[in-house]
């Protein structure tokens, strides 16, 4: 397997394809209920709407990174890193916002593609893609942990 085919392989296994561990973050985000999604597990802990903007701002910082962009280009949500979720449940907004974590990993993906081989045998970058793939498979397992609280205790 050549390299981009490994770094590529990585971040979709970690997003959206079948993973060996389990659940990966755009299955995390199935079936989900508002009650889910805006379910905060205590004061000042991340809901799964935050979680899941956090995830889509770091794949878009991380191809900005990747690709050297300097420009002024900003992220579709207002503000840096955390992001609060609206104040009342909004089907709109969260269908908007997974939405632009899928174009998010797309665009991400395609940067990732795009490298000439020599680029993609630097450490750095590898480093970065590989943290991509670490970062939503944390994250997941963050939804999966909220998203069990917000149903509760089991029979």
């Amino acid at each position: 397997m050549q390299l981009r085919d490994t770094l590529l392989h990585s971040i979709d296994e970690a997003y959206e394809k079948r993973a060996w561990h389990g659940t990966n973050l755009r299955g995390s985000l199935r079936g989900l209920t508002l009650r889910d999604v805006w379910y905060r597990p205590a004061e000042g802990r991340h809901n799964i709407y935050e979680l899941t903007a956090h995830a889509a701002y770091w794949k878009h910082i991380a191809r900005r990174r990747l690709t050297g962009d300097r420009s002024r280009s900003t992220f579709a949500l207002a503000g840096a890193d955390w992001f609060s979720a609206p104040a009342r449940p909004d089907e709109t907004a969260w269908k908007a916002l997974v939405r632009l974590l899928d174009a998010e990993h797309r665009l991400l993906r395609e940067s990732i593609a795009g490298f000439a081989d020599e680029d993609l045998s630097d450490r750095k970058t590898q480093r970065l893609v590989l943290g991509v793939a670490a970062h939503d498979v944390y994250h997941t397992g963050q939804i999966q942990l909220v998203k069990r609280l917000a149903q509760g205790p089991r029979p």
